[in-house]
């Protein structure tokens, strides 16, 4: 019996033999080392990036062009799903497929499914490799696009419609959303269509009659006298109102649970018409908030307009000395002002000279027993003179000084020996200043010469038992003579 070899599986690409020692595999198939390359552009392969294809080899871009999706938008930021559909490798008068290392450019056979089994676009079989699912059925990965605008589609972007199709969410929304002037604005997916299919769009009433169902009297919207249910109801003061009648009854503007001011007539009012209605009125009312505007009515309408009055302090007079100080009435706890122990109304509570209404920051207290706003207490009772008054609350009006004690000298106490080395008083803790083991007073630790006010930085102790600023010892003890002093402050000239 003669020798029969055993038989080597051929490959795909060259169709002879291929041995162990130069065998790659793919797909179930044994190829030689050197047809082991992209049957497109040429490119030598390995296991990472071939993909195998009806006994052909390509690479991952190649397989991507040529039996991948197609269409605008894809494969932006992935080299793998690009526009590219392989044009280049087409014969040049473009009349057909060609045939490069074996691999010819021809449109896909699909293997057809029984009816309702396969891929619900082109009814081919899909395998587990490439299907995606939707609608509880698998479709190709090329033909899983919308319906409209044929734009891939994943399982986020994937909108499944009453006609059996697939669509985007920008399509869908134009097809099945709802229609009309102001849907869609800001939200890409409820796009106003302009009823480019009247057929389609919802017809919706533009205005809806709520007191068509009246309700037993006092228990419906006290706007409109209709029944409320619970799905439109707004609450304001325990009353129930339809959310299209919870408006203002000036001037018509929509309120919420933020903006509602509740009127005295039971109604409900913005707070800016609110204000103008029954807020205070008058000049200098509302300075910086929207809702308490003056609109120029005398005080007589004020008072006929709304539902309080002006209050006169003085109706209940107080005992003797209990009272307020300005008016002598009685005050409660509720308009109390204090200052100084003594307890005013709110009313009086402003400045004696310029009526200016007052607070605690704003207050002073004047030894009359009187209160004022601090202008007017530095006009009255602060210093007075040339350069006083620099601060608006202190300004001189006049040439006269008001300071009863210029030398500022204690007041009582007597001169002992260990007291201050100027004016001989006493020196207590919280008024020491220290200098050559002495203690002096704060107001009296100054240079002797110049009068200035000196502290631990510019203290010089004087041979005669007294202090000096830095100048005025030079002056006194420093070096004298020609050249000394030039560049030094405290050593100069004479």
């Amino acid at each position: 019996m003669p020798f029969q070899p055993i038989e080597a599986p051929k490959c795909p690409r060259c169709g002879k033999s291929v041995y162990a020692a130069e065998e790659r595999l793919a797909g179930g198939y044994v190829f030689h080392k050197n047809c082991f390359k992209c049957g497109m552009c040429n490119k030598s392969l390995d296991s990472t990036n071939c993909t195998e294809h009806e006994r052909e080899l390509y690479c991952k871009t190649c397989h991507g062009r040529k039996f991948g999706p197609k269409g605008y938008g894809f494969g932006t930021g992935a080299g793998t799903l690009s526009m590219d559909n392989g044009q280049q490798f087409l014969r040049e008068n473009g009349d057909g497929p060609s045939v490069r290392n074996g691999a010819r450019l021809e449109p896909r056979a699909i293997a057809r499914a029984p009816e309702g089994e396969g891929c619900p676009r082109c009814g081919g079989y899909v395998y587990a490799a490439e299907q995606m699912l939707a609608r509880g059925r698998g479709w190709h990965k090329e033909c899983f696009k919308c319906g409209s605008c044929k734009k891939g589609l994943d399982s986020i972007l994937c909108c499944e419609a009453p006609d059996k199709n697939i669509y985007c969410k920008g399509c869908y929304a134009k097809k099945f959303g709802p229609k009309g002037y102001g849907y869609g604005q800001g939200g890409g997916a409820l796009q106003s269509d302009c009823y480019a299919h009247d057929d389609g769009a919802p017809q919706i009433r533009a205005a809806i009659d709520v007191d068509k169902i009246q309700a037993r009297p006092g228990e419906g919207c006290p706007r409109c006298g209709g029944m409320v249910y619970a799905a439109e109801q707004k609450l304001s003061k325990g009353r129930e109102w339809h959310k299209k009648c919870f408006n203002c009854k000036d001037c018509h503007k929509t309120l919420d649970s933020i903006n509602a001011s509740d009127g005295p007539d039971r109604d409900v009012y913005c707070r800016t018409c609110y204000g103008k209605k029954w807020g205070p009125h008058g000049y200098g009312f509302a300075c910086g908030s929207g809702f308490l505007q003056t609109d120029g009515l005398t005080e007589d309408q004020i008072s006929a307009n709304r539902p309080f009055y002006a209050a006169d302090t003085t109706s209940i007079k107080a005992r003797e000395g209990e009272g307020c100080p300005r008016c002598g009435g009685a005050v409660f706890a509720a308009e109390q002002q204090l200052s100084k122990g003594k307890m005013w109304h709110k009313k009086c509570y402003n400045c004696t000279d310029c009526k200016r209404p007052l607070d605690s920051m704003l207050a002073c207290d004047g030894p009359d027993g009187d209160i004022y706003c601090k202008a007017c207490y530095g006009k009255h009772f602060g210093p007075k003179g040339f350069g006083y008054g620099h601060a608006p609350t202190l300004v001189s009006t006049s040439g006269e000084s008001t300071i009863q004690f210029p030398d500022g000298g204690p007041l009582n106490g007597a001169r002992t020996s260990g007291g201050c080395p100027r004016c001989g008083f006493a020196v207590f803790a919280a008024e020491q200043m220290i200098s050559k083991s002495r203690i002096w007073h704060k107001r009296c630790f100054y240079c002797s010469d110049c009068r200035k006010s000196l502290d631990s930085t510019n203290l010089n102790d004087g041979p005669d038992g007294d202090i000096y600023c830095k100048a005025c010892y030079g002056r006194n003890y420093g070096t004298k003579g020609c050249g000394y002093g030039i560049g030094a402050g405290a050593l100069t000239t004479f």
